[in-house]
């Protein structure tokens, strides 16, 4: 049992500087990549074609890519869908023909690869403006998900922080969405919506962490500031990490066996509770310090004596 009880005394605080440094580099990097290259954007934002084909026995995908490939349909998404023996095709849009000449030119392709009878199920195309429309609801999603955040926070803590744990929440957004445009993974309405659970993690994990530096203002008097966040941090440390590897566990397992159309969702998940986990630590409490808040903001004043109210 005493091994339980054992709190670690790492002295996070002190290398705040050092670890703001390298931060900062990787969010410069980031933002460089994403106002330079931009999103590798699936058909879900840019709009395409999607194409329902029916196998007359189950088929692995890797042919199917590789024959659109050939075929001259690079960058196509491939998926089962309902069955082994139901493919869905999306592609990237083509401007120099229709849907009918498209759809008939992948069915082409598929037959002749294939011994297997291999009909047309359903052909649907998504327009940009369909597209337009996504991109910019999931960036509104994004923006009140923060909103939120900081009148939370403002609410349960105080300003500053509020305003250090909306930092920490855009700093690791910006960090994720960096990655996918760094390595130009495709962005889709998968990865987005594991970009708003990454919000969830990461504000979950700076509240945990508050919650232990507003109680140690009140139960230790001695120490500054920064000791007293130090402590904090170290007491919720082993929270912290049994969390983050409990749902890496998770995630990872999903990553390598839950097939390529979960991929992008589960990769965004890795690399932001990665983040989340060091932004709890090094960017939340270390921002708020630096706001200049006090023991005096968190722990309320105590009211003077009453007056003698006539008893004994």
């Amino acid at each position: 049992m005493e091994l339980f009880k054992t709190q670690t005394h790492i002295d996070f605080m002190g290398k705040r500087r050092f670890v703001a440094v390298l931060l900062t580099a990787l969010i410069l990097i980031s933002l460089g990549s994403l106002l330079t290259r931009g999103l590798a954007l699936g058909l879900d934002f840019t709009g395409g074609t999607l194409i329902e084909v029916n196998y007359a026995a189950p088929i692995e995908l890797a042919p199917v890519r590789t024959t659109l490939s050939q075929a001259g349909f690079d960058g196509a998404v491939v998926q089962h869908y309902g069955s082994p023996r139901e493919v869905m095709v999306r592609l990237a849009p083509h401007a120099d023909e229709n849907r009918a000449e498209l759809s008939t030119r992948v069915l082409a392709a598929l037959q002749r690869a294939s011994n297997e009878q291999v009909k047309m199920q359903r052909v649907e195309y998504v327009g940009a403006q369909v597209g337009d429309e996504l991109t910019e609801q999931g960036g509104l999603a994004m923006l009140f998900a923060l909103l939120g955040i900081l009148v939370y926070v403002a609410l349960r803590f105080e300003w500053r922080f509020a305003l250090g744990a909306v930092l920490a929440t855009i700093h690791d957004t910006v960090f994720t969405l960096g990655f996918f445009s760094l390595f130009q993974i495709e962005f889709d309405l998968t990865v987005m919506a594991s970009i708003l659970a990454v919000i969830g993690y990461s504000l979950n994990d700076t509240i945990v962490v508050f919650d232990r530096i507003r109680d140690n203002f009140r139960l230790i008097r001695a120490g500054t500031v920064a000791e007293i966040m130090n402590t904090a941090i170290n007491q919720t440390l082993s929270r912290t990490i049994m969390t983050a590897v409990t749902t890496l566990l998770v995630v990872v397992a999903l990553y390598f066996f839950g097939g390529q159309v979960v991929h992008g969702f589960a990769l965004a998940l890795i690399v932001g509770i990665g983040i989340g986990t060091l932004s709890s630590i090094y960017v939340a409490s270390p921002l708020a310090l630096w706001l200049g808040v006090t023991r005096a903001n968190l722990v309320p004043a105590k009211r003077p004596d009453a007056e003698t109210d006539g008893d004994p």
